[in-house]
């Protein structure tokens, strides 16, 4: 990849940043919900964060929620802000002539005359990898877009409604404002990155932030220790979470093995927090406490965040938020069993006060479970055995 040389120096730094550019957060969507800082990060509110927008395309799935609009999209983004979410995330990655373009694959797939072949998106200009898919120019066809699936097929990336490939400068003008975007630094999990490398790459997506992302919360985060650590060092404005499988799969590199590995990247490199997948934390229950006395954050993924109770159980485990696929189921459950039921309990002893001395008894169901710390405790250790380990 030949990128451009970009000094250390380019890059802003706390000090050098502007004030709207820092993570005060002061929008109105987050004011009251979230404390942000290069020292820590903390919600005071549960996030729910949009996976690739409104969420990710699993085009082979019978759930057509899971193929209605183009991930990692304009479209999607700003599907996913109708919804009362806090963040949207989104993969980016730096083309051949230095440009941050969000994508979440490593290689992008197309047909020539019957061949399928394949380019990784750092061996593409920014005009090669935007004539893929649907043009600006509806008259103008691009290339056709394919996409293989986890058992190895590859399939034609059909959704039902389907929208251009976009650059982060594009989503920091396109989407709506109040929206946050938690940036993850995508690398291919089977290269070794170089030092050199890495900081190019990360110098120059932190251009585009720092030049775009004005008021807007940002969260950088990555499965690439390496990039977590140096991404850190290199600015000390946005909060940086390591990303983590959670032990659910194995790596070369052991820091990406455990969330107890993940635990001492954070803690090393001062980074803010941990995104682990879901699964991970249910297996070992023990390290949310380990996690939060340790003064960091943590987030999980995974398709059990699509699972309304699952959502619910982290909240009452001390998680602080979830990245999940389908944005409105989960928005209007969690409004069920967080919201309603403190609004309905307020009303119900405004009702019982004033009929005291009348007799009367009113009896209403709570939408709201309700754990005993030893109730808690015991799910607690059986959530493991109900997940295929």
């Amino acid at each position: 990849m030949a990128l451009k040389a970009v000094h250390v120096s380019d890059v802003p730094h706390l000090d050098q940043v502007p004030d709207n550019a820092s993570l005060a957060l002061y929008s109105n969507r987050f004011s009251k919900g979230v404390e942000f800082g290069w020292k820590a990060f903390r919600a005071s509110k549960f996030l729910v964060i949009g996976h690739r927008g409104s969420g990710m395309n699993a085009l082979q799935s019978s759930d057509r929620r899971m193929r209605a609009i183009k991930e990692n999209s304009i479209l999607s983004f700003n599907a996913a802000a109708k919804f009362p979410i806090d963040f949207v995330e989104f993969d980016v990655q730096v083309t051949k002539d230095n440009c941050p373009v969000i994508f979440h694959d490593d290689v992008i797939l197309s047909v020539d005359k019957g061949t399928v072949f394949e380019k990784r998106i750092t061996e593409l200009t920014l005009s090669e990898f935007l004539y893929y898919g649907p043009q600006q120019d509806p008259q103008q066809e691009g290339n056709c877009l394919l996409r293989k699936t986890k058992d190895g097929k590859i399939v034609n990336w059909n959704v039902e409604t389907d929208d251009r490939l976009c650059t982060l400068e594009e989503a920091f003008q396109k989407v709506e404002s109040s929206i946050g975007f938690n940036i993850e630094l995508k690398f291919d999990d089977h290269i070794v990155y170089d030092h050199g490398y890495l900081t190019c790459v990360l110098q120059t997506i932190l251009q585009v932030v720092f030049e775009n992302a004005k008021e807007r919360p940002i969260i950088f985060s990555t499965f690439q220790p390496d990039a977590a650590l140096l991404v850190r060092k290199l600015q000390a404005t946005y909060p940086v979470f390591f990303l983590t499988n959670g032990g659910t799969e194995l790596y070369d590199d052991v820091r990406r093995n455990s969330l107890e590995e993940a635990l001492k990247v954070c803690l090393e490199g001062g980074l803010q927090g941990i995104v682990s997948e879901v699964k991970g934390i249910f297996r070992n229950p023990g390290t949310v406490k380990k996690i939060r006395d340790s003064e960091l954050s943590l987030l999980t993924y995974g398709r059990l965040n699509n699972v309304a109770e699952a959502v619910y159980m982290q909240h009452l485990m001390g998680v602080e938020g979830v990245i999940v696929d389908l944005v409105e189921e989960i928005t209007e459950a969690m409004a069920e069993m967080m919201i309603k039921p403190k609004e309905e309990e307020e009303g119900k002893k405004e009702e019982e006060e004033g009929n005291e001395g009348e007799g009367k008894v009113q009896v209403q169901m709570d939408r709201k479970p309700k754990f005993s710390e030893r109730e808690l405790s015991f799910l607690l250790k059986l959530i493991p055995e109900l997940i295929e380990l």
